[in-house]
C-alpha cells in the first residue's frame, strides 16, 4: 500500500516531535512555609573586567548619561528588578583591595594592579563613596567584603568605623572631610572571601582563628548592627562547614557557600555560552541541580550545630560559568547569556525557596558584563539578558511566604541521563495574592501541569512566560528583544483545578 508523499512527510514529522507530557502539582495555600527573604535575589559586583568600569561607572564627565559618574541606564535597570542587596568589591579582588586607596579626591587616588582579573591597572575612581552612592540610587542594601587575605585587622576595623560611626573620631572625621557627614547604614559585612583559595589558601582551622580575630574588631557603632558573614565552603567541602560551625558558629551571623554551574564540569574547558549542542544544555541542567545536594548537606551540618537556625546560609556566589567570549580578555570573564541561563536561574530560585528557613541571602555572579550578568553594555548601549528577565518576573516572591507544593514531573532524558523536566515554587504576598513560578527544562516537549489548589479560591489566573525558539536564544545590541517576557495564555482555572501548559524550555510566573 502506497501513501501519498505529503502524508508520509506529515507522519514522519509527527513521529519526530515529542508529544505533550504531563505533570501534577498540589499547592497547599492553606499551609505556610518560611518567608522568602528578598535578599535571596541579591547581586554581586566585583572589580572584574567591565563590571565596574564601563559597566556601572563611567565618571561624571562621560558623555554617557550618568548620575555622579554612575550610568543612568544601569540605575534604571537595577531599580526595575528591585535589587535588594549588592556585594562588593569582590570576590578575589576583595582580598587585595585597600579601601583607603579609594577615598578622597579622585585625581589623588593611587592606581593599583588587578592581579586576579586580567592584570589591568585600575585608577580607584570607584571606591567606598561611589559604591554607597550606587546602593542608595538603586535602593539596595550594601554588602561589603573585607580584606583578610592581604589586609590587617586595623584596616578592617577602621573601614567599619569610617562607614558607620557618628563619633568625633579619626575615621568618622575623615569621612566628613571627604564629603559625607552622616554615617551610612551597613548591615552585611563579609570577613574575607574564599579564604580556602584566592583569599589566602588557608586551612579551615586557621581561618576560624583569623575569623575570631577580625570579627572581634568589626565593631557595632551606635545605630548600626553588623551581620557578620564568615567565609564558607567551596562547593562540596563539607569539612570546611563542619570546622567553621564547630569552632566559630556562635560568633557569626552568616556562613557563605560558593558554587558555579559549568556545563562540562571541567574548569579548563567549561563549554560555550552560545552555539552549544543539546548535550551541553542537558549537562548544564544536571550540573546546576548539584546545588540541591550541596544545600541539603551543608544545611544538615549547620542544623546539627545550630538547630535554632540562627546562622544564615549565604550563597553569595552562584551562576553559570562558560568559556570567555572569543576575542575578549580571558581574565574579564565575559560571556553571553541565553535562555539556558534563564532556566538555570529559575531552577536555583526554586531550590533557594525550599530552604528559605536557612538561606538568608544569595548573590548571583555577576551584575554587569561578567559571568551570568543581568546587563551587558557596549559604550553607550545597554541590553538586558534573559537572566535579568527572570529576576524581574520573580520579584513577586520577594518577602512573600512560601507555600508547600508537591510536584510529580516527567523526566527530561538525554543519552543515558535524566533530570526532572519541571520545577516549581509558590508563595503568598502581603496582599494575599498567590504566585506560582514554573520552569520547563525540556528543550523540545511542552508539558501540561495539572494543579490542585487548596486553601485559596482564585477568581482568575494571569501570567507571563519567557521562552524562545532556540536553546541558545539570546539578546544582542542589534536584537535586544529576542528573549523577553510575554503574556501567558496557557493557564485555565476551574474551581480549585489549575491547568497549565508549559512551552518547551520556558519559565512561567502565574498570579492567582
Amino acid at each position: 500500500m502506497k501513501f501519498p508523499v505529503l502524508i508520509l512527510i506529515l507522519l514522519s514529522t509527527a513521529l519526530a516531535m515529542p508529544a505533550t507530557e504531563s505533570a501534577s502539582l498540589v499547592l497547599r495555600a492553606d499551609q505556610s512555609g518560611p518567608v522568602i527573604h528578598r535578599n535571596l535575589y541579591g547581586h554581586f559586583a566585583e572589580h572584574l573586567g567591565r563590571c565596574i568600569y564601563g559597566g556601572i561607572w563611567v565618571g561624571p564627565d562621560s558623555p554617557i548619561p550618568n548620575t555622579r559618574g554612575i550610568r543612568n541606564d544601569v540605575i534604571a535597570a537595577l531599580r526595575a528588578i528591585k535589587v535588594p542587596v549588592l556585594r562588593w568589591p569582590g570576590g578575589c579582588f576583595a582580598d587585595e583591595y585597600h579601601w583607603k586607596d579609594g577615598i578622597g579626591p579622585r585625581e589623588k587616588r593611587p592606581s593599583m594592579i588587578n592581579t586576579h582579573w586580567g592584570g589591568v591597572v585600575e585608577n580607584n575612581h570607584f571606591g567606598t563613596h561611589e559604591f554607597m552612592d550606587l546602593c542608595e540610587l538603586i535602593g539596595a542594601e550594601p554588602y561589603i567584603c573585607g580584606n583578610v587575605g592581604s589586609g590587617t585587622v586595623q584596616e578592617m576595623m577602621e573601614w567599619v568605623e569610617y562607614l558607620t560611626s557618628d563619633a568625633q573620631s579619626p575615621m568618622a572625621n575623615l569621612r566628613r572631610a571627604n564629603g559625607r557627614d552622616l554615617p551610612w547604614k551597613v548591615k552585611y559585612f563579609g570577613v574575607g572571601n574564599e579564604s580556602w583559595g584566592c583569599g589566602g589558601n588557608m586551612r579551615p582551622e586557621y581561618y576560624a582563628d583569623e575569623y575570631r580575630r577580625y570579627a572581634t574588631f568589626t565593631k557595632n557603632y551606635p545605630g548600626n548592627q553588623l551581620y557578620r558573614i564568615a567565609c564558607g565552603a567551596n562547593s562540596d567541602d563539607y569539612n570546611w562547614t563542619e570546622v567553621l560551625m564547630q569552632q566559630v558558629g556562635q560568633r557569626m551571623n552568616g556562613l557563605s557557600l560558593h558554587y558555579y554551574t559549568l556545563p562540562t564540569g571541567d574548569w579548563p574547558k567549561k563549554g560555550a555560552a552560545t552555539g552549544f549542542p543539546e548535550a551541553e544544555w542537558f549537562s548544564t541542567l544536571k550540573q546546576t541541580l548539584r546545588m540541591e545536594e550541596l544545600l541539603a548537606r551543608h544545611i544538615a551540618i549547620m542544623d546539627r550545630h545550630d538547630p535554632a537556625k540562627k546562622v544564615g546560609l549565604i550563597v553569595d556566589e552562584w551562576g553559570t560559568w562558560y568559556d570567555p567570549t572569543p576575542g575578549t580578555n580571558p581574565g574579564f570573564l565575559e560571556q553571553q547569556n541565553s535562555l539556558r541561563d534563564a532556566i538555570v536561574a529559575a531552577i536555583n530560585f526554586h531550590l533557594f525557596h525550599r530552604h528559605a528557613d536557612r538561606i538568608h541571602m544569595t548573590n548571583i555572579a555577576q551584575t554587569i558584563n561578567v559571568l551570568q550578568a543581568m546587563v551587558l553594555t557596549d559604550g553607550p548601549r545597554l541590553v538586558l539578558t534573559p537572566s535579568y528577565h527572570v529576576f524581574e518576573m520573580f520579584t513577586v516572591h520577594h518577602d512573600a511566604t512560601a507555600l508547600p507544593v508537591t510536584l510529580t514531573t516527567p523526566d527530561y532524558a538525554f543519552g543515558e541521563g535524566k533530570v526532572p523536566a519541571v520545577s516549581a515554587s509558590a508563595s503568598r504576598d502581603a496582599a494575599g495574592k498567590v504566585h506560582v513560578s514554573l520552569a520547563n527544562a525540556h528543550p523540545h516537549a511542552a508539558i501540561t501541569v495539572a494543579c490542585t489548589v487548596t486553601g485559596h479560591r482564585a477568581a482568575k489566573v494571569t501570567g507571563r512566560v519567557l521562552t524562545a525558539a532556540a536553546m541558545d536564544a539570546h539578546n544582542t545590541f542589534a536584537a535586544p528583544e529576542t528573549v523577553k517576557p510575554a503574556t501567558f495564555t496557557g493557564a485555565t482555572l476551574t474551581g480549585d483545578q489549575l491547568t497549565v501548559t508549559l512551552p518547551a524550555k520556558s519559565v512561567v510566573v502565574l498570579e492567582l
